[in-house]
């Protein structure tokens, strides 16, 4: 495989060829936050570094953003698409060119042993029919992976009215939210300077529940990457006396939005607050053009009941799949994934760790 240098553009020129990707990926109804050229930005501090891919198919452009690391004592470098690729049309030849761009080439000094893919697609969904994209991955030598984002969430559609939302909440969520409203707590909008309260919140959640958080640095990154642009959310519900008792940080690409990170205080669970708090999420995800909104893993049963009580589809994705570019160093790279487990392994991949669902680990 090749490792000649492409030309790098300037800053101006490169300053275009991520806003024609990013609107790519906002046009596409599978193109996530993960894959907008941002999030390359969010992951520097933890030594990832970005490689754009771009092909031309008949149906149009295929590609990804990915992330580049190479883990301490390996003398190879990992590949990961977080959430990607993405394909104006996602057939074989669409396929087929995004694989053979891959192994055209690698960014100078780059020594790539296999590279990761998750992308948006349903399981057995309308882009996968009896299998059929992941039957073609195979055949052009991709192998199934261990997950590094969640492969299994659930999916609200926004594209109803309000009343028809509220009426796909259960009787006793509907009930939750009432109560959170009654008994005095309120959900405000805030930005930047109220990271550091956000990230109280996770704290706590995180010694609660052992679900694992990111550094206030990391999430402070992220907003600096989506907040500017109104890609960005964050909202808290508020006791009675002011205190923030639950939070969400929602992230959107077009009309998608995610919530991938989210916590609650004792106080909340109490008050009920984080059941108002994501009611609220998704009304005003509606309110503001969103189409889909997407909770965002269901890494266990409490979570899995708490998410289904406010209505929304379980959706399956195809899951992670893996090309080798260097067999040795693939298979090396899977025996330590193995041992400490896929996400430990990929240090800080991108997406939301499953503290997020914690806001709703108490259903109640």
């Amino acid at each position: 495989m090749s490792d000649e240098r492409e030309p790098q553009p300037g800053a101006a020129a490169a300053s275009e060829i991520d806003a024609a990707w990013d609107a790519f990926v906002e046009a596409n109804p599978r193109g996530s936050y993960l894959q907008l050229s941002g999030w390359a930005g969010t992951k520097a501090a933890n030594g990832w570094r970005p490689w754009a891919v771009d092909a031309e198919a008949p149906a149009g452009r295929v590609g990804a953003r990915l992330l580049l690391r190479r883990p301490r004592g390996m003398p190879w470098t990992f590949a990961y698409a977080p959430r990607g690729p993405l394909a104006a049309g996602w057939d074989p030849a669409s396929l087929s060119a995004f694989t053979e761009r891959l192994r055209s080439g690698a960014p100078t000094g780059e020594r790539i042993s296999h590279v990761r893919i998750d992308p948006e697609i349903e399981l057995d969904g309308p882009l996968d029919p009896d299998g059929s994209t992941r039957r073609t991955l195979l055949a052009l030598g991709w192998r199934p992976a261990p997950e590094i984002q969640p492969a299994v969430t659930r999916v609200v559609d926004l594209t109803t009215d309000e009343a028809t939302l509220w009426s796909g909440l259960r009787g006793k969520w509907r009930q939750y939210v009432n109560r959170a409203r009654s008994g005095g707590v309120t959900v405000v909008e805030r930005g930047a300077a109220d990271l550091p309260a956000f990230h109280a919140i996770m704290t706590e959640t995180s010694a609660r529940t052992g679900t694992p958080i990111r550094t206030e640095g990391s999430y402070r990154a992220i907003w600096d990457a989506f907040g500017p642009s109104g890609r960005a959310r964050l909202l808290f519900a508020l006791g009675p006396d002011g205190t923030p008792q639950a939070v969400l940080f929602l992230v959107r690409a077009g009309s998608r939005v995610v919530e991938p990170y989210g916590g609650m205080t004792g106080a909340g669970a109490t008050s009920r607050a984080n059941y108002l708090l994501k009611w609220e999420a998704i009304r005003s995800s509606r309110d503001a053009g969103g189409t889909a909104y997407d909770m965002w893993g269901l890494v266990h049963p409490g979570i899995r009941q708490f998410k289904e009580g406010f209505g929304g589809r379980e959706v399956r994705l195809i899951g992670a799949f893996d090309l080798d570019l260097r067999p040795l160093g693939a298979g090396l790279y899977r025996l330590v994934e193995r041992q400490r487990g896929p996400r430990r392994a990929s240090a800080e991949t991108g997406g939301g760790e499953s503290a997020s669902a914690a806001s709703g680990a108490d259903p109640g």
